[in-house]
């Protein structure tokens, strides 16, 4: 059995998903190395369909895309086109039968959903589809939109999308393979990424971030709008409006604060360039005078270059991560378990100790690891350890396919700022306010900060658990 040691206290990531085609590539291989640019998205699960215009092939299964794939398995499937996913369950049990691409056989030929979201009406919907007989095999509200699009009604899988997205309310980013087509599609409030460009053989590639399709060499990225429809076949690109935008868009600011990776595009912005002027917001919100600015890595890395930027304050490396020690088949011994934290990082005392620290991370989810970092700093001997957070205190859960945890879960929701730094063991602590934090982004509206204000862009039930649906 796989164990996670991936201790570290952030969101869980959601989903990655991607589409292919690619006339005379092997496409199954580019998807591989497309879902590797992903992976920081899910590590729990992942698949790759493919069609030739016939029928679909898929394979797919429980651990990281290298443990999933090889090349045997890989040669098995043949086409121009395909679609790939790497998950993580939002609300789901991370088992095969939950694994993605979901591959069923419709009156219209073979169909591959794969998704990255979460729809809040996924109950109402299961309930409608079992009225009428469908019958459901697993936990993901992915299947229930598969299930969908298979009994929709139109001369064209076009016309058929286009008949059930109005009927699904949430966050979804889909890709949807068919014999001799890819369908890229974006919900209208735009929560998750999704972006499209162009291959340099010919054809074209959609990806949750641009920084996968910057792997597969496209050139002419572009990010799928909300609403949109993207078809990618042999005739040609196809882009059509097939839902009108939400009035108030809702994308997603965790993209810009932890998930996606520091090279990719999301609304219009570089996410390098917006975490470090988070960094910089930081530090205008809270000066303090130190030693030494220090990340937790390494998607805090960029916003501790800003704030050291502004603030005078020399950059250095206090963590050093063990990136590969989040997955793995071998259950640690009993006394390495307790070094807990040691096993992911480790600290350079030298350029720590005796110093004040100002310790910059993106976020304090549960609190389970934050107070072992700044004890690993302390250890070190360091004489300070300042903790900055570049986003607001959590303190409600999201429903938009982000597994932040319950309000039980959440330290924020439980505790005061000042009840947080007593438990970190750090000498100060501050969180970003959301309005310095949107200042920092560059933009007022059209962002869903949820888990930080608790004012949902869509009705939520807030009863749901992770073994009812997921994207």
């Amino acid at each position: 059995m796989e164990m996670d040691y991936d201790i570290s206290d952030h969101p869980r990531e959601e989903c990655g998903v991607l589409g292919i085609f690619a006339p005379d590539e092997s496409v199954a291989r580019m998807a591989y190395f497309g879902l590797f640019a992903l992976q920081h998205r899910g590590q729990e699960a992942a698949g790759i369909a493919v069609a030739d215009g016939r029928k679909i092939r898929i394979h797919k299964g429980v651990g990281l895309v290298s443990q999933v794939f090889n090349p045997e398995n890989l040669s098995q499937l043949h086409g121009d086109y395909c679609i790939g996913h790497t998950r993580y369950s939002t609300t789901g049990s991370p088992t095969v039968h939950n694994a993605q691409p979901y591959l069923i056989e419709t009156y219209y030929g073979p169909m591959a959903v794969a998704h990255n979201g979460n729809l809040i009406n996924a109950e109402e919907l299961r309930k409608e589809l079992l009225q009428h007989g469908v019958g459901l095999s697993s936990t993901s509200d992915t299947e229930v939109i598969t299930m969908m699009l298979a009994g929709a009604q139109g001369d064209t899988w076009e016309e058929r999308i286009c008949s059930v997205m109005p009927k699904w309310r949430g966050a979804y980013s889909l890709v949807i393979l068919t014999r001799d087509g890819v369908f890229a599609i974006r919900d209208p409030w735009g929560f998750r990424p999704l972006s499209v460009g162009l291959l340099p053989s010919g054809g074209h590639a959609v990806a949750s971030e641009s920084g996968a399709l910057q792997t597969l060499g496209c050139t002419a990225i572009r990010e799928v709008h909300p609403g949109e429809i993207i078809s990618l076949s042999d005739s040609a690109l196809k882009v059509f409006q097939a839902v009108k935008p939400a009035e108030n868009l809702a994308l997603c600011t965790f993209e810009h604060i932890y998930f996606s990776r520091p090279d990719s595009i999301w609304d219009g912005m570089l996410v390098h360039e917006v975490r470090e002027r988070l960094g910089e917001a930081l530090y205008h919100q809270s000066p303090i005078k130190a030693d030494i600015v220090i990340p937790v890595p390494d998607s805090s890395i960029p916003a501790a270059i800003g704030y050291a930027r502004v603030s005078g304050i020399p950059y250095n490396v206090g963590f050093i991560k063990n990136r590969y020690i989040g997955r793995t088949f071998i259950e640690p011994t009993d006394s390495l378990r307790k070094q807990g934290v040691k096993l992911k990082f480790n600290v350079i005392a030298r350029n720590v100790i005796g110093k004040k620290v100002v310790m910059i991370d993106d976020s304090i989810v549960r609190g389970n690891t934050t107070g072992a970092l700044v004890k690993l700093i302390r250890d070190a001997g360091a004489a300070e350890i300042h903790l900055r957070i570049t986003c607001p205190p959590i303190k409600h859960p999201c429903y938009m396919g982000v597994d932040m945890g319950t309000y039980d879960e959440l330290i924020a929701h439980n505790l005061s700022v000042e009840e947080i730094r007593k438990q970190t063991g750090s000498d100060s602590l501050e969180f970003m306010s959301v309005e310095n934090m949107m200042k920092a982004i560059g933009k007022e509206t059209g962002y869903c900060n949820a888990c930080f204000t608790g004012q949902y862009p869509l009705a939520v039930n807030h009863n749901p658990l992770k073994s009812g649906f997921e994207g």
